[in-house]
């Protein structure tokens, strides 16, 4: 917000309406990056649970902002301050009656409303309707209304069902509003627009992620992970062209600079989808320009004994099995993984690990892959899995390799790269689960005695 305060300031934007800009240029587009993230399948992988993350931050900061834009709309400038003050007190005071009403009252409305398909869609209609008048009502904004009423319904049992009923609705009122947003824009003058918007969509699409990519060095992430995640930040949010739309109305904003928000909305949206969808390309082009804003060297951590016999790519999830059956077969293993909070935990079971990337060139020749008898691999994408594999391969031919693999054509793909075998967990559940119909038929205490000591399982299973 600082660097892109200090861009709207050189491009001749007056303080205030500067302010706002920068603002417009910090938001990222929670929908557009979840929508992208579950195109690719990485909404699981760990760059796309820390962009997640930080984009629900972002949207709870873009909430409170909007009610301090919404305060001033009805202000005079004399009790500016204390009126926000007054707007925000008694908007938290609704927001918490509201989740109270969520807890206690909306689920036993919703159970109601949910035997019947067509009611369903109606209360949801009606909910977010009924919220959005009253916010309005109490001197609040529509926006933060609907937003309220999203929340306490993505808290009900039959929220995704309610989600797929309304998405072809939000799909049109999303395109509504990007055409009420263009109708706004002036462009009788656009020759003097098209430059600022070209530099602020420059910073956006570039400025952004270098900031990012250096938080997520400082924090300790891997090189992979940080260009990953830097990526989903370079555009602006809807909760940007929101906030310019009030800050318009309010009087804050010329009509210029609405419009100069909405393109810069419209470039760095359509720009940031292309990046992040063809990211994996674009990294071997980049990787040497990313290693100069590695302002933190993380030290890859070395085990104690280089004389390993067998490695595990990925500890979260179903790590600790593997390392139970190394431990069984007498294996010297060693764990290997880019996550921190990973590494952590690994220190505190006084297990032997390396903190690294298994995509980076450099770290797998460090590693000693001529001597290695066993290899799992829990990374879940294949991609990464085919060249970890390639790479062992050029100088291991006789290791046994294990890879996980989520459909069909992945597991093709690490066949044909050298894997020994390929896990596919909904095969295997789907397999385990109808042996244990055959074994077990109708016999209740069988499937109970299981249940149990599947429950036994899980607790002793913490990530």
């Amino acid at each position: 917000s600082i660097v892109g305060f200090l861009i709207a300031l050189f491009l001749g934007i007056e303080r205030t309406a500067a302010m706002y800009v920068a603002i417009a240029l910090t938001f990222s587009s929670t929908i557009i990056i979840l929508k992208l993230l579950s195109d690719k399948g990485d909404l699981n992988k760990l760059y796309g649970r820390i962009a997640i993350g930080f984009l629900l931050v972002q949207d709870i900061i873009a909430t409170l902002i909007l009610l301090v834009t919404t305060s001033l709309s009805s202000g005079d400038g004399g009790n500016v301050f204390a009126l926000a003050y007054l707007t925000i007190l008694k908007g938290v005071f609704l927001i918490g009656a509201i989740i109270m009403v969520s807890n206690y009252i909306l689920p036993r409305i919703s159970h109601f409303v949910a035997s019947s398909q067509e009611l369903l869609f109606l209360f949801a209609i009606s909910w977010g309707l009924g919220m959005g008048a009253l916010f309005m009502k109490l001197g609040f904004s529509v926006e933060i209304g609907a937003l309220v009423a999203g929340v306490t319904m993505s808290m009900t049992p039959y929220a995704y069902e309610a989600a797929s009923r309304l998405r072809p609705l939000r799909d049109f009122f999303i395109v509504l509003f990007f055409i009420l947003l263009g109708s706004q824009m002036v462009l009788t003058d656009i020759s003097k627009l098209f430059v600022p918007a070209l530099i602020l969509s420059a910073y956006v699409l570039i400025g952004n992620p270098i900031i990012m990519i250096i938080i997520m060095n400082l924090l300790g992430f891997s090189k992979r992970t940080s260009y990953s995640a830097a990526l989903t930040v370079g555009q602006i949010s809807e909760f940007s062209l929101i906030l310019a739309t009030l800050g318009f109305e309010v009087g804050h904003l010329p009509q210029e600079v609405l419009s100069l928000i909405t393109l810069v909305g419209l470039i760095t949206i359509s720009g940031s989808t292309y990046l992040i969808l063809y990211s994996d390309h674009m990294y071997p082009f980049v990787e040497k320009i990313l290693s100069y804003l590695e302002l933190k060297k993380n030290n890859k951590e070395k085990t104690r004994d280089s004389h390993y016999t067998a490695i595990l790519f990925g500890y979260q999830r179903v790590g600790e099995d593997f390392i139970e059956s190394f431990d069984r077969l007498g294996l010297n293993y060693v764990v290997i993984d880019f996550n921190p909070e990973s590494i952590e935990l690994l220190k505190q079971k006084n297990i032997p690990h390396i903190f690294g990337d298994a995509s980076d060139p450099e770290f797998l020749a460090e590693l000693h892959l001529p001597h290695l008898k066993y290899v799992v691999s829990t990374i879940p994408d294949a991609q990464v899995n085919k060249y970890l594999v390639e790479k062992i391969r050029e100088k291991n031919h006789r290791a046994i390799i294990l890879s996980i693999a989520q459909n069909r054509d992945e597991s093709w793909l690490l066949y044909n790269a050298g894997v020994t075998y390929v896990i596919m967990p909904h095969y295997l559940g789907a397999q385990y689960a109808a042996r244990m119909i055959g074994k077990h038929g109708l016999d209740r205490t069988e499937y109970h005695a299981l249940r149990e000591k599947h429950l036994s399982y899980l607790e002793t299973r913490k990530i």
